[in-house]
């Protein structure tokens, strides 16, 4: 049984980056449609769909994407917050991450959203994880 779906679905990014792959599948949950929605809004990830499997479980093909020398957009994508140590930032700490190059994801109250977003609209949330 696997108890942190984010960790699972950053962790398969990372790996289907680090080996050059096109196409990866992820477990489907509407928190992770939100961190792939993010990730796509930023450019860090081509697409995302969600797809009917059996037994009426979803799940959701990401298309990944690498720049010209076929390196991974992505160069480091970290969960911040775990299922056993919850971690909360106000809107004044998720100014700036990484000097305006990285984004910190947010769950807030407004959804799950960018850091200078959630700066922009003054709400704080779980920080769900980082990439830049």
């Amino acid at each position: 049984m696997m108890n942190d779906i984010i960790a699972d679905a950053l962790t398969r990014i990372r790996n289907a980056a680090m080996r050059k792959l096109d196409v990866t599948t992820l477990l489907h949950s509407n928190t992770v449609v939100g961190i792939l929605t993010v990730l796509e809004k930023k450019e860090y990830i081509e697409s995302f769909k969600v797809v009917d499997g059996q037994n009426n479980k979803k799940s959701v093909q990401v298309t990944l994407k690498y720049d010209e020398s076929e390196n991974s957009v992505i160069n480091e994508i970290t969960r911040v917050s775990s299922p056993g140590r919850r971690v909360y930032k106000n809107s004044a700490e998720l100014k700036n991450f990484k000097n305006g190059y990285g984004t910190i994801i947010v769950s807030t109250n407004k959804g799950v959203i960018a850091n200078d977003e959630a700066f922009a609209s003054n709400v704080g949330g779980e920080v769900l994880c980082t990439v830049w």
